[in-house]
């Protein structure tokens, strides 16, 4: 399955060469490459594959995609999944132990 999610540039910058820039998802910020769009400006919304930019959307097509990506969330989360069919997990005993401890081990 492949998705396209579209976020908003926040920050650019170059690497190597390349056009970044750091995308907000909805609250979750990453970085994509940017060389793909032409001109890329702070503010703009971005569909973004595999971490690369492949279109501009307009805000309310990023919110209407994003609302509709949620409901995909909520309905799987009812049935115990995540978005790809996988059980839902609660932490266990090892996982918060791991994370009282600071080890790692365990966290998802």
């Amino acid at each position: 399955m492949c998705l396209a999610i579209p976020g908003k540039v926040v920050e650019l910058y170059e690497e190597n060469g390349l056009s970044m820039g750091r995308i907000n998802y909805a609250g979750t910020t990453n970085t994509a490459c940017l060389a793909y769009i032409e001109e890329p400006q702070i503010g703009e919304f971005v569909l973004v594959h595999a971490g690369f930019a492949i279109n501009r959307v307009n805000e309310e097509e990023a919110r209407k995609t994003l609302e509709h990506w949620d409901e995909i969330v909520a309905r799987a989360a009812e049935d115990g999944e995540d978005i790809f069919g996988m059980p839902l997990k609660a932490d266990s005993d090892a996982d918060a132990k791991a994370k009282d401890q600071g080890t790692g081990e365990g966290l998802s």
